[in-house]
């Protein structure tokens, strides 16, 4: 088993809190990948879990047992860390059994333990190399090796990829991925890279300041975000967001510069509707809910990102197929495929919309 719950968990520093009273449940064998933007408290969290940090309010339970005062070692939880942290005189072998060495198992023990860690990372022929003769994604490998020999509750992720080039952060994405569907294990993985969020996850988790600003699988924060944070902050390229008011006959009015029909809940008033680049689409000037003028073109292989400035709505990104030729200064329409789109209040929550015409 490994069910690990968050109820009303808090951390502080003084009068300065990190975590404020979150509640979090996470399913034996799931995949979490807790992500927000720099300070938002990830790391805290996952410490706290593992038990580096102490938790200030609240408890933590693994498998239904109070943890909240427990010692790391007691909790049976491995953590995998953006830094290797690898012995640079021990060799791989050395390496991931040195944790077993240390709880006195024997020789022959730890040998296998290693030999079948080794063979499910592919590390097999590395084991009697040294830290210095691997490359990063080997390293990192190792250093999750080292985790599984230990046969733990769940492994803890904190950006294990930060240190890696945009290659091997493919590649090792790949392989974890494939781990946890070999392992079946409860992983809770930490990260500001969103991409990694979108394709490891079972569930996401999105923090700003401490507090869960929605939970949910990818697709559901990507076509359904709760509220404007999760909108901008999850898929890449961003969300567009477009200032808008609802007009006296029920419609959408893009401040002046077009109509969109939408049918809303009770007297939910708009301030802002979202829309992302792909559901968006260049037409000719007179067409479409806006228009504006072609200011950046940014060929991306399979598409081109147009960016277009309207003077009322800004800058709109719009992703147009690869072979699209704009021209600089070109005047385009904008047709914005309203059945996908988001509307928030001007608290930045989003608002139900009973129908799409």
């Amino acid at each position: 088993m490994g069910t690990i719950s968050l109820r009303k968990a808090g951390k502080q520093y003084g009068a300065v809190e990190i975590i404020k009273d979150l509640d979090l449940e996470i399913a034996d064998g799931e995949f979490v990948v807790i992500v927000g933007p720099s300070g938002c408290g990830k790391s805290t969290l996952l410490r706290m879990i593992a038990g580096l940090e102490q938790t200030t309010s609240g408890q933590i339970l693994i498998d239904g047992r109070d943890v909240t005062l427990a010692s790391p070692v007691e909790r049976k939880l491995a953590m995998v860390f953006q830094s290797y942290a690898l012995y640079p005189h021990m060799t791989v072998r050395q390496n991931m059994g040195f944790g077993l060495k240390l709880a006195k198992l024997s020789t022959g023990t730890i040998k296998a333990k290693v030999d079948a860690a080794a063979d499910t990372l592919k590390l097999t022929p590395l084991l009697d190399r040294y830290p210095k003769e691997l490359s990063g994604g080997q390293r990192q490998r190792v250093a999750i090796g080292r985790a599984i020999v230990r046969e733990p509750v769940g492994f803890l992720f904190d950006e294990p990829l930060s240190n890696l080039d945009a290659a091997l952060r493919v590649d090792m994405r790949l392989e974890i991925a494939k781990l946890h569907r070999t392992l079946g294990a409860t992983m809770i993985y930490v990260t500001h890279d969103q991409v990694e969020a979108m394709t490891l996850a079972d569930r996401i988790v999105v923090l700003k300041d401490g507090r869960v600003m929605q939970q949910g699988t990818p697709h559901e924060l990507y076509e359904k975000p709760a509220n404007l944070f999760v909108a901008q902050f999850i898929g890449s390229p961003k969300m567009n967001v477009l200032p808008c008011k609802r007009n006296g006959d029920g419609l959408l009015d893009l401040s002046g510069e077009g109509i969109m029909e939408l049918s809303l809940t009770g007297n939910a008033a708009p301030l802002q509707i979202g829309a992302r680049p792909e559901h968006l689409s260049l037409v000719a000037p007179e067409s479409g809910h806006c228009r504006g003028t072609v200011e950046a073109n940014e060929y991306l292989g399979g598409t081109t990102s147009v960016f277009v400035r309207n003077p009322k709505l800004g800058l709109i990104n719009v992703s147009a197929p690869a072979d699209s030729a704009f021209r600089i200064g070109e005047t385009v329409g904008i047709q914005i495929d309203s059945s996908r789109s988001s509307l928030f209040d001007h608290s930045g929550a989003a608002i139900a919309r009973t129908s799409v015409f």
